[in-house]
This record gives structure tokens, sequence and C-alpha cells, in this order.
């Protein structure tokens, strides 16, 4: 009877962890054909007087420079590199604290843009440089690791649910 009780609650488990599964793969917005344009400053807080790194993607159109602005740093080309547009920076020394946007303009037409925080050496750091979020819209490999953690879970308490079972038969 324990088994039998045992059994349907891994059941019940699994069950629910393929519905969650499922819910979280699908709330992710599909990449469609000409929405993989985009631009990311890394990293996306920097201290006025350091450097940045910038990548972008105009679409299929990244055989060719295009051009960012922002009143961060001002006006820099990004140059074809291995299927992306990249470029570098400084941010003057001088420059105000806050919140930047950063303005990509492609040859072909599309536009993207991401924020770029100054900050100041009296400021503590806001964190990690995880960059811009250029990919947040996909579905991404965090979405993958979550389900696969869950059914880890699921597996090792039905696991451990059928050793106690099974010992006290």
């Amino acid at each position: 009877m324990r088994g039998l009780v045992s059994h349907r609650a891994l059941s019940a488990v699994l069950g629910v962890l393929v519905l969650i599964g499922a819910f979280v793969l699908s709330t992710g917005t599909p990449a469609r054909a000409g929405e993989n344009t985009f631009v990311e400053v890394t990293p996306n807080s920097a201290q006025a007087g350091s450097r940045v790194n910038i990548r972008a993607s105009c679409d299929n159109d990244n055989n060719r420079q295009a051009e960012v602005n922002s009143d961060a740093f001002g006006r820099v080309m990004l140059r074809p590199d291995n299927g992306f547009l990249t470029g570098a920076v400084t941010i003057p020394g001088n420059k105000a604290p806050g919140d930047y946007p950063v303005d990509l303009r492609c040859n072909n037409g599309n536009t993207a843009s991401t924020i770029l925080t100054v900050l100041n050496m009296a400021q503590p750091s806001k964190g990690p440089a995880t960059g811009g979020g250029g990919t947040a819209t996909g579905r991404g490999f965090g979405s993958l690791l979550l389900v696969g953690g869950l059914v880890a879970v699921a597996v090792v308490a039905g696991v451990s649910a059928r050793r106690r079972t099974g010992s006290r038969v």
C-alpha cells in the first residue's frame, strides 16, 4: 500500500514539474526574423573615466559599420567582428553620474537602445555588470536550468521516498 501511495505522490510531483516547465518555456517570446537588433554595454554600470565595451547586432546587416550615440560618451562607430558589431569607448572622467541612454542606429534602418549607468567615486557599486539585457526577450538558458533543477529535485525526492517506504516494508 505504501508503495502505491509513494508512486502516486511521485507521479503528482512530476506532473506539477512538467506543467511548471511548460509554463516557463512558453512564457519566453521567441525571436522572430527582423527582431535580432540589440545593443549592450559591458559593464552596464561603470565609473566615470573607465572603459566600456559595446556589442550590437543589426539583424542580418552585421557586415557593415553601425553608429552608437550616447550623452555618456558621444558617438562611436561599431565594426564587424565575428558576426556582431563591436567597439569600446572611455567614459569621460568628468561625466556626471546618472543613467544615460545608448542608442544604436543601423544602416538598414533598425534601431535599439539600452541604458548605461555612470557612477562617481563616492557612490557604491550597483552590483555585478551582467550586460544590457539584449537577450531578455528570448528563451534563455536560465529557463532550462530552472526546469532541470526542478526535475532533479523531484527525482531525488522520489528516490528518497521509495527508499524510506522500502525499508519499512
